[in-house]
């Protein structure tokens, strides 16, 4: 088979460690607040538009969506025409449609400049955890990632306090301007200090795989609006996409195993390290959206704390990750990527147990002791599997491996969003969860996160069951 390795030229002495971290982690932050700060501008947008509640929504969906479908491609076109350029590509493009969202006349406008946004976002996502296994030492690669994992949880936490300032003071276009400075700052540290492309001579270019990308992304994009549209509700359209999402799946896996230069080789997913590293993601990414989908509607109706003490307890988990990432990814490079991951889902096992069972006995003391421990369980398992998933990928698979590790993420999150929204509604036994009296959300709650421990448990073992047993790890020539 021929392909074109995209390997990085050594960095020159202006391209030193520390710069080209501030460059990934600028990139990981603006993706991240892209799509946090977005989601309480809704009400504003609404307004400002003369929009429904359904069609604001896609203010977030067409974002989302994007970076959910585009995700794997972006990662597999770095890896062929080069992710330096591919990644200065996406940051202009993300910081150009920051511009259009934030000077737009037009609601239409605005929903395509999304789009182009969380098409620049998927670059910025999949390339930077690349980028760690080319331009950083093997020995510091888990404090890298867990830096990465900080700067993406303080997007998060701070997108939605920065968002609302915005919006009291200079509007609702200010929370996509804002972007724009951050933009050219990371625009310029990538050309600056991130290491040149050059190509391995002696091979023919590989080809870019447009069937095999187009079915991927229809089949995503059909799954992703299945888990979203309806409110957790399945009607016929959901089943109908979900049929649509298998169908393009099973047309993909065909057309894959029949392409020179297949976007996913199948071959790939032979490999337990890669294989149980998707999966246990995706479960825990499940597990964590729990949190954000349960956790308010228990602590305003289980616990009656106003809006005002829901968002403080909230931040609680966020705050925790922003400052425990970067610990996490030290530990990973002391003791070693796979016997951390075990620990830190064990972590969130104990974590999850303690849901289900302390904020019954301690109120909300007891679910931030709970948070306080499924947090930095989650937050070494991250820095620990995206550690254990990268190290030994073959230089020209870094892109399209780093896309499927945030694929399995996002979709662990879509799916999280619907799936653990429907256990807790369920266990409440009504409908309208708003007027559910305080004991039966207390009841919802604590039957969610027992699901949630199981899906836990089931991941420790995957990971467990998984683990080699004497020697080393080879490196993936996939």
């Amino acid at each position: 088979m021929t392909a074109t390795d995209t390997a990085m030229a050594p960095a020159g002495p202006t391209s030193s460690l520390r710069w080209v971290l501030a460059s990934l982690s600028l990139s990981m932050l603006l993706s991240s607040l892209g799509t946090s700060s977005a989601n309480v501008a809704l009400p504003a947008l609404a307004d400002a538009f003369a929009a429904s509640f359904q069609a604001v929504q896609w203010v977030v969906l067409a974002y989302l969506l994007a970076i959910t479908t585009l995700i794997v491609s972006v990662g597999r076109l770095g890896d062929i025409v080069g992710r330096r350029r591919l990644l200065v590509a996406g940051i202009a493009l993300f910081t150009a449609a920051s511009v259009i969202c934030g000077l737009t006349p037009g609601f239409a406008l605005l929903i395509a400049a999304r789009a182009a946004q969380g098409t620049g976002a998927a670059i910025m996502m999949a390339l930077t955890m690349a980028f760690v296994g080319e331009a950083v030492p093997k020995a510091r690669t888990g404090s890298a990632m867990g830096l990465l994992g900080t700067m993406s949880a303080v997007g998060t936490a701070l997108g939605p306090s920065l968002g609302g300032a915005l919006i009291a003071g200079p509007g609702w276009r200010a929370i996509f301007l804002v972007n724009v400075p951050l933009g050219l700052v990371a625009l310029f540290l990538a050309q600056r200090h991130l290491p040149a492309d050059r190509k391995t001579e002696g091979r023919a270019p590989a080809r870019f795989d447009v069937p095999g990308t187009l079915l991927l992304a229809l089949s995503l994009g059909a799954y992703a609006l299945a888990m979203t549209m309806g409110r957790g509700s399945f009607g016929m359209l959901n089943v109908a996409l979900l049929a649509a999402a298998a169908l393009g799946l099973g047309l993909f896996l065909l057309v894959e195993a029949r392409v020179a230069s297949p976007l996913i080789r199948p071959s790939m997913f032979r490999d337990p390290g890669l294989s149980v590293g998707l999966s246990t993601n995706a479960l825990v990414s499940t597990v964590m959206m729990a949190t954000l989908v349960v956790g308010p509607f228990y602590l305003a109706r289980g616990l009656g704390l106003d809006a005002a003490r829901v968002g403080l307890v909230m931040s609680i988990g966020p705050v925790i990750s922003t400052f425990g990432g970067v610990v996490a990814g030290r530990i990973v490079d002391r003791l070693g990527a796979r016997s951390v991951a075990a620990v830190g889902l064990a972590a969130m096992v104990a974590g999850c147990a303690a849901l289900v069972l302390l904020p019954g006995l301690l109120g909300v003391a007891g679910y931030v002791a709970a948070i306080a421990l499924l947090t930095p369980g989650y937050q070494l398992f991250q820095a620990a599997n995206n550690t254990a998933v990268m190290a030994d990928v073959a230089a020209d698979r870094r892109g399209v491996v780093s896309g499927l590790l945030n694929l399995s993420r996002n979709l662990g999150l879509v799916t999280g969003a619907s799936v653990m929204g429907a256990v807790f509604a369920w266990a409440v036994a009504t409908s309208e969860i708003a007027k559910a009296a305080p004991e039966a959300v207390a009841g919802g709650m604590q039957v969610t996160f027992a699901v949630a421990g199981a899906l836990t448990a089931i991941a420790l073992a995957i990971a467990v069951g998984s683990r080699p047993r004497g020697g080393t790890v080879r490196a993936r020539k996939t």
